[in-house]
C-alpha cells in the first residue's frame, strides 16, 4: 500500500526549471532514497512535498489526502514531517525544550508534552543532554536533536535530508541503526543522501534525478550500475564515508 503518491510534480524559479514531472509512489513501511548531482532539485522536491514551497503543478496524496495548498504546519498535522539539511536548533533553550515545540503538535499540555518529548530523547540516545542548551551540542548530537524535533510531531511519513551529511564513518554507522529502528516504529522515510554507505545500507528503493528529472530507480545494487547514474552523479566523487 502507498502512504504518498507523487504526480507530475513541477515547480520553476523563473527561467529555471527545477523540477520537472515527476512522479514517485513511497510505500507503507518503506525506506526510500532519492539521489542525484548537487542542484539536481533534491530538496526543492522536499520543500514542496512539506509545503515550503508550491508547486506549479502535480499532486501529492499523503494517505488519500491531497496536500495541494496546505501551509508546512497543515501538511505536519497530517502526519508529514521533515528534517533541514541545515540543521537549526534554538540555540539558547534546552535540548528538551526544542524538541517539546514539536511535541506540542499532538499534546495540548505542557505536563504530556514534556513527557512526548522526554521518549523521545531517551530512544535518540540524548536523554542526558535534555538540560543543556542545545548550542552546546556538537555536531553529531545536533543531527539527533533534528531528527528528534521531526518524530515529536508523531510522523507517519518522514523526510530526511543529508542527515548524514559531515559525520565519520562510526557516526553514520550509528545514525544508520537508529533510522532502522525509527522506520520499525511504523514510520515510512523517504531520504536524501549523499553518503552511499547509508543509501546501500537503508534505501529498498533508490529514485535518481538530474536536472529535476527522474532518471533511474530501482534497488540499490541496479542503481549504481546503470551507466546514465554513473554518468551525470556516481562518477563526481561519491561519498562512501
Amino acid at each position: 500500500m502507498n502512504i504518498l503518491s507523487v504526480q507530475d510534480l513541477g515547480k520553476n524559479f523563473g527561467g529555471l526549471t527545477a523540477v520537472k514531472d515527476l512522479s514517485f509512489k513511497l510505500k507503507q513501511g518503506e525506506i526510500l532514497a532519492l539521489i542525484g548531482p548537487n542542484g539536481a532539485g533534491k530538496t526543492t522536491v522536499f520543500a514542496c512535498l512539506s509545503g515550503f514551497l508550491r508547486a506549479e503543478q502535480g499532486q501529492v496524496i499523503l494517505e488519500g489526502q491531497s496536500l495541494w495548498g496546505l501551509s508546512p504546519h497543515q501538511i505536519c498535522a497530517l502526519g508529514l514531517a521533515r528534517t533541514f539539511q541545515i540543521v537549526r536548533p534554538f540555540l539558547n533553550i534546552s535540548v528538551l525544550d526544542n524538541v517539546m515545540v514539536g511535541a506540542f503538535l499532538r499534546q495540548k499540555s505542557v505536563a504530556k508534552a514534556r513527557e512526548a518529548a522526554l521518549k523521545v530523547l531517551d530512544f535518540m540516545g540524548l536523554a542526558r543532554q535534555a538540560h543543556k542548551e542545545a548550542g552546546g551540542l556538537p555536531l553529531p548530537q545536533r543531527k539527533r536533536l533534528e531528527l528528534a524535533k521531526a518524530l515529536a510531531t508523531g510522523p507517519r511519513v518522514l523526510l530526511l535530508d543529508e542527515v548524514m551529511a559531515g559525520l565519520n564513518p562510526t557516526e553514520v554507522d550509528e545514525l544508520i541503526a537508529l533510522i532502522r529502528d525509527i522506520n520499525r516504529q511504523g514510520v515510512s522515510i523517504l531520504l536524501i543522501e549523499h553518503v552511499m554507505r547509508g543509501v546501500m545500507a537503508l534505501a529498498q528503493r533508490v529514485l535518481v534525478i538530474n536536472y529535476g528529472q527522474l532518471i533511474a530507480q530501482g534497488t540499490p545494487a541496479e542503481v549504481v550500475g546503470n551507466q546514465e547514474v554513473i554518468a551525470a552523479y556516481l562518477g563526481r566523487g561519491l561519498k562512501h564515508a
